[in-house]
């Protein structure tokens, strides 16, 4: 998009306000949010690479190849290259001070001053390098006093932390530079890197009474010149042209209202040109702009690089009329509600913030910024942003709020798509991340809110398989590469006898072997595991039955081999301890049920594997079984054959 100007859209949002403060005088002038202690002024010094997210339309369908992994190294690193905890922190008066935690749990905790001649420090803020070093940048609240930048070292030597400085180019705001408007805009009153991993690039804003102004640098390595003679005395150097860092200013506002908030967009985004492009065709905007509240209680979203306005929000509690002129404008009696403090979501889909009357508000920011698209273009918008949030596992409750109920049915089937079309390994990663997500999105619609019971009662079997196959042990430390949870699975797998002894005998049961008193804690979940396929198999007579819980599970060969594999578990289990078993209610005292439930288990997992026209009946003339009565939720009986 470069420095294109893009249309502003006029949306509304409720009224709700917060109040401007000022640094207090204390220790830490540095705020940022992801720090791990909680602690205020201080920041992480070990962050994980960041996905970088191109455009939508880059055609891959591979998640590897939609989002790029950049390598970003963690500032400090123990033995093995594992990262090592810690946060920094930048006083009032100069000093930077660290503290970094052992795994033996002690601290280390060393102060330096940031440069030999200290100075009061009124804003700062930090980023990383993508080698690992840290950036900070200091300003004293004067415009016309320098933003200077340091670069931060931080090292442990002879089991002491150590802390080495380097004064890095400072610059001046270009509006202090203008003699027109040299005094316009005395104070700074806000200082942030555009991201946490980009320390090349940082947003300034001067302020005065009623006036802000704000600018955009970026730093970049530049040429020097050499002179002719010192050419000829030593050509290697007019071969070689040496070069420097130099602040260059990317893009400036003209004079606004005055700024009482700042929000930077969190998502990782690729600013090459092409994408740049693509985004502009495609009105794909997320992670490309920043949001700036002003006191008159608007929010503007500008593009992180041009600065041009690409949305605009008005408070509901003064409507501006586009047609009514400024003049005959009522003035109100008090200070406007305005943003104090605000953060974009990760996938700036959402804004949140706190107003001067101490309220929250959340403001839905559409991914084309409000941009009439048609419903394919906005379900690949989405779709692109919910796969983002599957492959590096952050929270999409703010994409959620841009699904209407008519998407979900297409989302859920293009997420699942996608999600095929990745390798087996991947898949198993992210298969419980996919259920999770398909569950919130049938929520919000009344078509689909019969499927969420499903998707949780996956994630539920899922949860109890793992948790039950991690308590096998092998018999012998020496032995191969697959667990005895992996040669369960493989085995079951293989054979397709429906009696369950036949396909127990296979397995070494040593590895099954537990303490008693864990495997009578464990009786619950076994119930659980009984009464749930006992509840499947009562099922089937209303398989057409599509709103009926537990539908899904009847033609999903992967469900039903787990709970074969846990029903094999079970029966190892209860031949060591019986009364850990799932209690039933049987019309025969002589009834092995669980023998039973597993050869109808298993002849309807044969039909999955083996699409058959006919599914197993249970309506057939055999011994009644039920669970006992104390099990309120599956009160069913069933006939089996």
């Amino acid at each position: 998009m470069g420095r294109r100007r893009v249309n502003p859209t006029r949306l509304r949002w409720p009224s709700q306000d917060l109040n401007p403060g000022a640094h207090s005088p204390g220790f830490c002038v540095v705020l940022l949010c992801e720090c791990s202690s909680g602690s205020q002024g201080a920041a992480p010094m070990s962050l994980s690479g960041p996905s970088s997210l191109p455009s939508p339309q880059s055609g891959a369908s591979s998640f590897g190849e939609k989002f790029s992994r950049v390598k970003f190294s963690p500032s400090l690193t123990l033995f093995g290259g594992k990262p090592m905890e810690g946060w920094i922190a930048v006083t009032v008066s100069g000093l930077v001070t660290v503290s970094l935690l052992k795994p033996s749990g002690q601290v280390l905790t060393s102060t330096e001053s940031l440069c030999r001649l200290r100075g009061r420090v009124a804003l700062a803020d930090i980023a990383f390098t993508g080698g690992g070093n840290i950036v900070v940048a200091t300003a004293d609240g004067s415009s016309a006093s320098p933003v200077q930048f340091y670069k931060v070292c931080v090292s442990v030597v002879s089991e002491k932390c150590r802390i080495d400085t380097e004064i890095l180019p400072s610059l001046f705001m270009r509006c202090t530079t203008d003699l027109n408007r040299k005094d316009k805009f005395p104070a700074i009153t806000h200082l942030k890197f555009l991201a946490r991993d980009m320390s090349e690039q940082v947003l300034l804003c001067a302020s005065s009474q009623t006036s802000s102004i704000v600018e955009c640098w970026s730093l970049r390595k530049e040429g020097l010149p050499v002179n002719n003679i010192f050419q000829q005395i030593s050509p290697v150097v007019g071969d070689k042209q040496p070069t420097i860092l130099k602040w260059r200013i990317l893009s400036a506002t003209n004079d606004l209202d005055r700024v009482s908030a700042v929000a930077l967009p969190k998502l990782p985004i690729s600013l090459t040109n092409t994408d740049l492009k693509v985004a502009s065709d495609t009105q794909f905007y997320p992670g490309l702009g920043l949001a700036l509240a002003f006191h008159d209680g608007s929010v503007h979203i500008v593009h992180r690089l041009s600065l041009q306005t690409m949305a605009v929000f008005y408070s509901s509690a003064a409507p501006r009329p586009v047609d009514e002129p400024a003049i005959k404008r009522p003035r109100t009696a008090g200070p406007a509600v305005h943003f104090k403090a605000m953060q974009l979501s990760w996938t700036s889909l959402a804004l949140v913030g706190i107003d001067n009357q101490g309220k929250l508000s959340v403001l839905r920011l559409s991914p084309s910024m409000g941009h009439p698209l048609e419903v394919g273009l906005a379900l690949r918008h989405l779709l692109f942003l919910l796969e983002y949030c599957m492959v590096t596992g952050y929270d999409w409750w703010d994409i959620l709020l841009h699904v209407q109920p008519s998407m979900v049915q297409s989302l859920v089937e293009k997420l699942h798509e996608e999600y095929t079309r990745q390798t087996a390994a991947l898949q198993q990663v992210l298969s419980t991340r996919i259920l999770a997500m398909k569950a919130s999105l049938c929520k919000l619609s009344p078509c689909t809110v019969t499927r969420v019971c499903d998707y949780h009662t996956k994630l539920f079997l899922i949860a109890i398989s793992s948790t039950l196959k991690s308590l096998l042990r092998p018999h012998f430390l020496n032995t191969p590469d697959k667990s005895p949870g992996d040669r369960l699975t493989e085995i079951c797998a293989k054979i397709t006898d429906v009696d369950i002894d036949k396909v127990m005998i296979n397995l070494k049961t040593e590895e099954f072997v537990l303490d008693m008193n864990t495997l009578q804690a464990l009786q619950q979940l076994l119930q659980w595991v009984g009464d749930f396929v006992l509840y499947l198999l009562a099922s089937l007579p209303n398989q057409g039955s599509l709103l009926r819980p537990g539908h899904s599970f009847l033609r999903d060969g992967t469900s039903l081999g787990m709970l074969r594999e846990l029903m094999v578990v079970i029966r190892i289990w209860g031949l060591l301890k019986p009364s850990c078993l799932p209690v039933y209610t049987a019309t025969s005292d002589t009834q092995d049920s669980m023998s039973l439930l597993f050869r109808l288990l298993t002849k309807l997992w044969i039909c999955c594997e083996a699409p058959c026209p006919l599914l197993p009946s249970p309506c057939q003339s055999t011994p009644c079984l039920r669970p006992p009565p104390e099990h309120k939720p599956l009160q069913v009986a069933m006939a089996l054959p």
